[in-house]
């Protein structure tokens, strides 16, 4: 029992300096952290698009697919109370605009409040999966229907604060 005892002490103090020095290191937005984030997302003319400063932060998985790869990739690394601003291509966020992605239907298929350019209408693809889509032309004898992301064609900015990491 004597030996037992100063090997607990020394396990005891072992886990006390390994638990303090993880407290002293700074949590990093790593992969598989959980991370809450406060931004204001703006285009290259200055329109303010979205912005949850001073509401609910976006909280998400580091490495999972619910964020753009591009705006992680600049996350990876930041520290709580970072910011930063992040400026992503075309390419980096959405790509470009496909001009495929452009389907002309006939007028009785939208319904009628909806026949204006820029509505935002949600459908369903072949796959049977729910699609924003947004109503690009409205012409005498038909309207054409736009499948792109709203953001498809533009370059994103970010002004990004980190408020949690867990």
């Amino acid at each position: 029992m004597r030996r037992l005892v100063p090997v607990l002490l020394s396990i005891c103090i072992l886990l006390a300096v390994s638990t303090s020095r993880a407290e002293d290191t700074p949590l990093v937005v790593v992969e598989g952290k959980s991370v809450a984030v406060e931004y204001t997302l703006t285009l290259d003319d200055g329109t303010k698009v979205d912005s949850n400063v001073g509401g609910e932060p976006l909280v998400y998985v580091q490495g999972s697919p619910n964020v753009l790869p591009a705006l992680q990739a600049a996350l990876a690394g930041m520290k709580v109370d970072e910011a930063r601003r992040i400026d992503l291509t075309v390419e980096q966020a959405y790509g470009q605009i496909d001009p495929q992605l452009f389907q002309e239907v006939q007028t009785e298929m939208v319904p009628e409040d909806a026949r204006q350019p820029g509505t935002m209408l949600m459908g369903q693809d072949d796959a049977g999966n729910q699609r924003a889509l947004r109503v690009h032309e409205v012409k005498a004898d038909h309207i054409v229907l736009d499948f792109n992301h709203p953001l498809a064609g533009k370059a994103l900015h970010f002004d990004v604060k980190v408020v949690a990491i867990r």
